[in-house]
């Protein structure tokens, strides 16, 4: 077994882990610049995640202009890294604007190519040069992608954004014709740049087009016309509408051939042997599995990516065609949706059911060693953590406009309505370093962030400009931020001070839902004490003013029930434990009576649901998959959008969507499981029932009483 230096730190805790190849070897990415690709280069990626077990995705990303030595070392290290780690992971070849779902889903924010590569001298760092000069296309309404284009008026048309950064101003210039939720997006994607390649450091304005600065014209010269607005010319499209083939690949004869099980899907499970590997043909719509049975021999396991490669050439199909590598134990979602009676092992569930990517031992965690982290900027860098979090923490709340202390007690308390002021402080080699991260509250106030912003530039300058600055929207709160709170969960009450009559009072009956996500951080969120709030998949802590329950759901895992723990011990009691379908009578009465919650037993099998946007904006009807962990902020309201669950599906109705969009019976004729009968809920927007809220923590039902552009419009304006 080959080994590199590099694979040492490889899946030891949860989160992503990025390398670009740099002379035929592997470099390491910063965390901050991770979503950053240079068009000229090839990049290895590796995902761990310990919910519900341990699994790992290695991606080989290959950019439009690397060289052939580049994307076959990629290969290489691609193949070495899944041999090293037990051939367990489950590996995808990515290429450049067609990268995969799962892919996309660990930005968030979107992702950006830049020009040139390694072989050219670009270098992956951190931007302070005030002379920087670029122009970024931005494309998408659920992946986002920024493209590095030429800084000319030719370049920019009516219908998109465009990010243009002049080093010190960055400014996000808005076609005519761009709609409400591109809009949004794109600003998200403008302040992570602003944040991670400029420290916070830079002025961030949203332009429309005609009412563009002097600044601007100065860059670009005497403003042109504007090209009309154009369809996507490369459409995401992630519905399998071409039926799929599956072949049995062999070496058996010395030379790797292949032999037809069956010519179209949908396919049985008993057709794949674990002591053969196959390969399941969706080349049409860009999609090649290679499936690794488990007592196949080591040669045609360790030949799964090439012989994919080999596939994809000899058919003639797109190079950009995606690979997934899979083990067997770690099927896809993708891949199992092509099966009409998908059985995972203890499951009894259908199609699509079981989301797991690998059942692996258990990997110990590295403890963080703080001297060692500053000892080693690249295992610093990997994971995200300057340190091991132990070092001096002070934080503020903004109270009418001025940062007031938190009691040291209450860190790791934050109020849903407000906003925070976190400063870290490390000693690096005899010299104080600082971090200041700023917490925004998903309800706080156009006021609350204007002041957060103000007072973290004047907090920085007080400091002589040195804080690295990291702002922070709740529920995305990076590793070393949670590690500040020493293993105990985040825990998000509702209100704040921003309510009339200032400190919003708690309530006589509380209820906080506790869930952990895919990467692996636990946040407790107060919800309404309701019945209808409870979830099958999670657990929640019920406080009255004589009782305290803890329930767990069916499908609840033991973190969830170690962070209940400390909200417990917050709450200042000993908690009855109460299962799922056993709960005594005053346990109901607290809640206002028993009544439909999320029970769905999808959940209970920790399945993968998607959700889809479907949109027409481009001319044509489409269908988009929102990469990651989707939240209620994805649901577009100018979008019809598409829960799938396995065995229903919802039809979600933005109150802006248009009558062509309203109509799912396409992705059901075009599903590769051959599911019929389906069960299918139209939903209208503000009318949502409990089967759908309870797929998004902390469903807030006011979130669209306020417009979330003119929310980030806020931000920008005052930053």
């Amino acid at each position: 077994m080959v080994t590199h230096k590099e694979f040492e730190t490889a899946g030891k805790v949860p989160g992503l882990q990025v390398w670009r190849i740099e002379n035929l070897d592997l470099k390491p990415i910063p965390k901050n610049l991770h979503g950053s690709f240079f068009t000229g280069d090839a990049y290895i990626l590796l995902y761990t995640s310990n919910a519900p077990v341990p699994s790992y995705n290695i991606h080989m990303w290959l950019g439009d202009e690397c060289s052939l030595d580049e994307g076959g070392a990629a290969a290489i290290f691609s193949t070495q890294l899944d041999d090293f780690m037990g051939g367990k992971p489950v590996q995808y070849r990515e290429t450049q604007k067609f990268e995969s779902t799962t892919f996309l889903g660990y930005f968030k924010k979107g992702i950006t190519y830049k020009r040139g590569g390694v072989s050219s001298g670009f270098q992956h760092v951190v931007i302070n040069d005030i002379n920087e000069k670029r122009l970024l296309h931005v494309k998408g309404r659920r992946a986002i992608r920024a493209t590095e284009v030429e800084m000319i008026w030719s370049s920019f048309n009516q219908g998109d954004c465009f990010i243009i950064d002049l080093g010190k101003d960055i400014y996000q210039w808005c076609g005519s014709e761009c709609n409400r939720f591109e809009r949004l997006k794109a600003s998200q994607l403008a302040i992570s740049i602003r944040d991670n390649e400029r420290n916070g450091r830079a002025k961030l304005q949203m332009v429309e087009e005609g009412c563009e600065p002097d600044a601007v014209l100065e860059v670009l010269g005497p403003k042109t016309k504007i090209a009309p607005a154009t369809p996507d010319d490369e459409k995401v499209e992630t519905l399998n509408k071409k039926k799929g083939a599956l072949y049995m690949i062999s070496d058996a004869s010395g030379s790797m051939r292949e032999e037809v099980v069956a010519q179209t899907s949908p396919f049985k499970q008993a057709m794949l042997s674990h002591e053969e590997c196959y390969i399941l043909d969706n080349g049409m719509d860009r999609n090649i599995f290679v499936w690794k049975g488990s007592k196949a021999n080591t040669a045609e396991r360790k030949a799964a990516l090439a012989a994919g490669q080999k596939f994809i050439k000899d058919r003639g199909y797109s190079d950009k065609t995606q690979i997934q590598v899979i083990p067997a134990g770690a099927e896809t979602t993708l891949f199992k949706q092509f099966f009409s009676d998908w059985r995972d092992k203890n499951e009894t569930t259908g199609p699509t059911k079981a989301y797991t990517m690998g059942r692996i031992a258990k990997v110990d965690q590295v403890p963080f060693d703080a001297s060692t982290l500053h000892q080693s900027s690249t295992m610093a860098a990997q994971h995200s953590m300057v340190d091991d979090g132990s070092g001096k923490v002070q934080i503020w709340r903004v109270e009418g406009g001025a940062k007031v202390p938190v009691d040291p007690s209450n860190y790791g308390h934050f109020f849903g309505g407000d906003c925070y002021l976190i400063l870290y402080t490390y000693n690096l080699g005899g010299r104080d370093m600082h971090i200041i991260y700023t917490w925004w509250g998903q309800k706080c106030t156009q006021d609350e962030l204007a002041a957060s912003a103000f007072l973290t530039v004047k907090l920085d300058d007080s400091m002589g400009g040195s804080p690295v600055q990291v702002r922070v929207t709740q529920g995305q709160e990076p590793p070393h931020l949670m590690s500040l709170f020493k293993g105990k969960p985040m825990i998000i009450h509702s209100g704040g001070t921003s309510r009339k009559g200032g400190q919003t009072q708690a309530s006589s009956t509380r209820l906080f839902h506790i869930r952990t996500s895919s990467s692996g951080n636990t946040r407790a969120v107060e919800v309404l004490a309701t019945a209808a709030s409870l979830n099958t998949n999670d657990v929640f802590v019920l406080k009255t003013t004589s009782a305290l329950f803890m329930w767990r759901g069916t499908g609840a895992t033991d973190e969830e029930m170690k962070a209940a723990k400390h909200v417990e011990m917050f709450l200042g009691g000993n908690a009855t434990p109460v299962a799922e379908g056993k709960e005594p009578a005053d346990f109901w009465s607290a809640l206002g009576g028993k009544a439909e919650y999320q029970t769905s037993k999808t959940l209970q099998s920790c399945i993968k649901t998607r959700l889809f946007g479907c949109s027409n904006k481009t001319g044509n009807l489409s269908v988009e998959e929102v990469p990651g962990d989707f939240t209620q902020s994805d649901l577009a309201t100018d979008d019809v959008m598409l829960l799938d669950s396995g065995d229903q599906l919802f039809l979600w109705i933005g109150n802006d969507a248009n009558e062509e969009e309203r109509n799912a019976k396409e992705y059901i004729e075009t599903d590769p499981s051959g599911r019929r009968g389906i069960p299918i809920t139209t939903i209208k927007q503000g009318a949502e029932p409990l089967t759908f809220i309870g797929w998004f923590q902390g469903w807030d039902p006011k979130m669209w009483d306020t417009d979330p552009l003119e929310r980030i419009r806020a931000r920008l304006s005052h930053c």
